[in-house]
């Protein structure tokens, strides 16, 4: 039985990006819960005017009830959310600890969308943050980026996720509660979306996050881009995937996907001919401004 591409590009982006040197088993994206192709319209991110209610943060839902899980937005407007993981792993902290890999943040990355005027969106574990205060102070700065979480560690959130660590069940709420806490002081566009380490949940995960009112990103165009021997099968799983409302999958982990800045201009001018805008999530899912 032959293996989806799009899980093979996950797989190998997982188990390259330093969880493990093991071969994995492919394990089933978990996708269990209340799985929608759009969410609700969001609110403003703006700030609340002098004296008013504070704005609800984007992709905040109901705490205690199972979290929506977002593949894509609408598919009836040009629209499509270019999203970066920014992934670190203790085995990542490890290798620029022993010298191995000089950054896991990709700065010309960073800077190509600034001086473009492009919109994203960063889904920050909450250690590549302490490792990268800078670079997140940066993020956070510009009104064009927002800010999404990512874990604390990424470890996984089941027990079968392309041999990343678990995170046992009763630390799951923490953890991610606790990578809120770690963005929340660099400010900015800050958001109430999370996107599970691999994509990987099931509705005993959801649960854990019930209570921290989420709402749950996986995303569908995974670009494969950790590891990829060159920009253009980046490019090309990109372009072959996108559709009208894509949330596309990137990272910003420069030591593990190396040629992401250099596959960023021809899927920008790939978009660009296909008549699609990039936006932020939460414009994406609020059909725009």
């Amino acid at each position: 039985m032959s293996i989806p591409p799009r899980l093979l590009a996950l797989c190998a982006a997982l188990v390259l990006s330093g969880c493990s040197s093991a071969q994995p088993t492919p394990a089933p994206v978990r996708a269990s819960g209340p799985v929608v192709e759009a969410a609700p319209a969001a609110p403003n991110p703006s700030a609340a005017q002098s004296g008013s209610a504070p704005a609800r943060q984007p992709g905040a839902s109901s705490p205690g009830v199972l979290p929506p899980v977002i593949q894509n937005g609408p598919r009836d407007r040009q629209q499509v959310a270019l999203t970066f993981d920014a992934d670190m792993t203790d085995a990542m902290i490890a290798r620029l600890k022993r010298g191995e890999v000089a950054s896991y943040a990709n700065l010309r990355l960073l800077g190509m969308l600034e001086q473009r005027g492009i919109p994203a969106t960063f889904f920050v574990t909450g250690q590549w943050a302490e490792q990268y205060p800078e670079v997140t102070r940066r993020i956070a700065g510009n009104p064009r980026f927002e800010i999404a979480n990512h874990s604390y560690e990424h470890a996984a959130f089941t027990g079968d996720c392309y041999n990343l660590p678990r995170v046992p069940a009763d630390a799951m709420t923490e953890d991610v509660a606790k990578t809120f806490r770690a963005l929340e002081p660099f400010g900015g566009r800050q958001t109430r979306y999370f996107r599970f380490p691999g994509l990987c949940h099931d509705r005993k995960a959801l649960q854990a996050l019930a209570p921290l009112g989420v709402t749950v990103v996986d995303g569908d165009v995974v670009s494969g881009d950790p590891f990829a021997r060159g920009p253009a099968p980046v490019v090309n799983a990109v372009l072959s995937q996108v559709k009208p409302g894509s949330v596309i999958i990137l990272h910003v982990t420069e030591a593990n996907a190396l040629y992401t800045d250099d596959a960023l201009p021809e899927i920008l001018a790939g978009l660009r001919r296909r008549g699609l805008e990039p936006v932020t999530l939460s414009d994406l899912l609020a059909g725009g401004r």
